[in-house]
C-alpha cells in the first residue's frame, strides 16, 4: 500500500492527472484492451475536469482508444439526475473524450433495479470475456463516505465484500435509494486500487483504516485488500490531517 498527501484536494487532482497519463502510457505499450472502472463524488468531479482540460494540450493527453470505462457503483436513477454518477462522468468528462459507445458501458439507473444488477454482470463478463470467474480491472478508483463506505458496500452490507455476485443491488435507508454496486471480490482482483479522499469530516477513520485500529473493522474502506494488485491512497491535507504525515 502507497499513502500520498497533498495540501490541497486541486494538488491531487493534479498529481493523480498526471499519473494517470502515464500510467496509461505504460499499459497502451503491452495492452489492447484497458478497463477502468470510476467512481462518482466531488473529487472524481475535479479529476475528471483536469482530464478533459488536459485533452487540449498535446503535452498533456492521453490516449483513450482502447479504455474501456466502467462505473464502481451508481444510484438508480436516470442519468440526467443530479445524482447519477454515470451523468456527472459525461459532463465532465466523457463530452470532453467523445469516446465510441462501445467504449463506455454505463450502469443504467433508470431501469429495475435487480435486473440491472444481472445485466450489467453479464455486460463485464462479456467485455472481459470471463464467463465463469473473476475479471480483473486494470484500475478501479474509489472513494469513501463519511461512514467508511466504499463503492455502494455500507457498514450495514459488509456482505457485499464476500459475494458470490461481481454486482449487487442493494437500498440505501438514508437516501432512499436503490444503488447497483461492484462487490468486494470483483474490486479486490484489480491490478491496482487508487483511493481519492479529501474533506476533515473523514479524517478520524482514515486514521483507524491506516493504522488498523480495532474500531476500522466496522468500515468497508477498512476491507479493501487487493488479492494481487497494487493500491494507493491519495488525500488531501485535511483528510489526512490525523496521520501526522
Amino acid at each position: 500500500m502507497a499513502l500520498f498527501s497533498f495540501s490541497t484536494a486541486n494538488e491531487l487532482a493534479d498529481a493523480i492527472c498526471d499519473i494517470f497519463r502515464n500510467h496509461i502510457a505504460e499499459l497502451n505499450l503491452r495492452k489492447e484492451q484497458i478497463n477502468i472502472a470510476f467512481s462518482g463524488g466531488a473529487t472524481p468531479k475535479l479529476f475528471f475536469e483536469k482530464l478533459a482540460a488536459n485533452q487540449k494540450n498535446p503535452e498533456t493527453t492521453t490516449d483513450w482508444s482502447r479504455i474501456h470505462i466502467f462505473w464502481v457503483d451508481e444510484r438508480c436513477v436516470p442519468p440526467i439526475h443530479q445524482d447519477s454518477n454515470y451523468g456527472m462522468t459525461r459532463d465532465y468528462l466523457l463530452s470532453a473524450l467523445k469516446l465510441p459507445n462501445n467504449q463506455i458501458h454505463r450502469i443504467h439507473g433508470e431501469d429495475d433495479p435487480r435486473k440491472e444488477a444481472v445485466r450489467y454482470e453479464k455486460e463485464i463478463r462479456l467485455v472481459f470475456q470471463e464467463p465463469e470467474g473473476i475479471p480483473v480491472f486494470d484500475w478501479i478508483f474509489l472513494g469513501m463516505g463519511e461512514d467508511g463506505h466504499t463503492a455502494s458496500i455500507f457498514p450495514d452490507r459488509l456482505d457485499l465484500l464476500e459475494s458470490p455476485s461481481i454486482c449487487a443491488v442493494l437500498h440505501h435507508a438514508k437516501s432512499d435509494q436503490y444503488r447497483v454496486t461492484l462487490t468486494g471480490p470483483l474490486i479486490m482482483h484489480a491490478r491496482r486500487i487508487s483511493f481519492l479522499i479529501t474533506g476533515a469530516n473523514k479524517s478520524r477513520i482514515i486514521r483507524q483504516i491506516i493504522r488498523e485500529e480495532p474500531g476500522a473493522k466496522y468500515y468497508p474502506a477498512f476491507h479493501i485488500k487487493p488479492v494481487n494488485g497494487d493500491m494507493d491512497w491519495y488525500l488531501d491535507a485535511f483528510a489526512a490531517n490525523q496521520l501526522n504525515l
